[in-house]
């Protein structure tokens, strides 16, 4: 396998240039990875909607620190066709809630704008790429940072996520099970996770296909709890045959 062709490499390669030296062009890259300038701008797409860097004219440059540099980038990819397919089913107006996981982070970083839209979320990361969005107010919960999850939790921001009603709620887990629903790593998601269902009018999953083969030992969202299931699957696909019956799929 050539460096070109292994995206997971040159995203690497892209990261590692951006933190050493603030930016990259894409000749540069084409240079060194061996990849087409179409391919380059396609990984530094990536890279964007991942929050790591913002495009400029013939390349991008860093954003500088940012948690997303620290958490798994795995199917980035897969996240950023599930946020696109989420985006048109956030109103312009009203009141939504997004979660802290990297998927719906991709979803923040394509929301460019709304008429009147409040955003709360208790993600650190969808919260700082949503500042200054015109038509968007967005909210932190506030709360105790878990390290495992880089999620806001506890008493506190399961409080400020019950102060509100939600037109939607955008969610992912870190499993799913065909019998059981969304499975999240810890106890304390999982809370914050149910006290965003149930302040929704719409729940939205979006998760990528390899959490179809994950396992996580705490129930979030129940089938019944969820009104539809995002991943970057043709709904044909055969392995979304089983959940079929159980929810509604995109």
């Amino acid at each position: 396998m050539t460096v070109s062709s292994d995206p997971q490499v040159r995203l690497d390669w892209l990261r590692t240039r951006l933190a050493e030296t603030g930016s990259v062009t894409i000749a540069d890259a084409v240079d060194a990875l061996g990849a087409s300038g179409m391919t380059i701008r396609r990984d530094l797409a990536t890279l964007e909607a991942l929050g790591d860097a913002r495009r400029v004219r013939g390349g991008a440059q860093a954003l500088g620190p940012s948690p997303f540099r620290t958490r798994s980038p795995r199917n980035a990819r897969a996240k950023i066709t599930i946020a696109e397919k989420v985006l048109p089913m956030v109103p312009a107006t009203g009141a939504i809630a997004i979660d802290s996981s990297s998927t719906m982070a991709c979803l923040a970083n394509i929301l460019s704008s709304a008429q009147d839209l409040l955003v709360v979320t208790n993600g650190l990361e969808a919260f700082e790429v949503l500042q200054g969005r015109p038509g968007i107010r967005t909210l932190l919960t506030g709360g105790e940072r878990d390290e495992r999850t880089s999620s806001l939790v506890g008493p506190t921001a399961e409080a400020a996520v019950g102060s509100f009603r939600y037109d939607a709620v955008f969610l992912s887990a870190a499993a799913v099970d065909p019998a059981l629903g969304g499975l999240e790593a810890t106890p304390e998601e999982a809370s914050i996770v149910q006290m965003f269902a149930r302040r929704a009018g719409h729940v939205v999953l979006g998760v990528d296909s390899s959490k179809l083969l994950a396992s996580a030992p705490v129930i979030g969202l129940r089938w019944e709890q969820i009104d539809v299931l995002v991943t970057e699957l043709s709904v044909k696909s055969d392995r979304l045959r089983t959940l079929e019956p159980m929810v509604s799929l995109l």
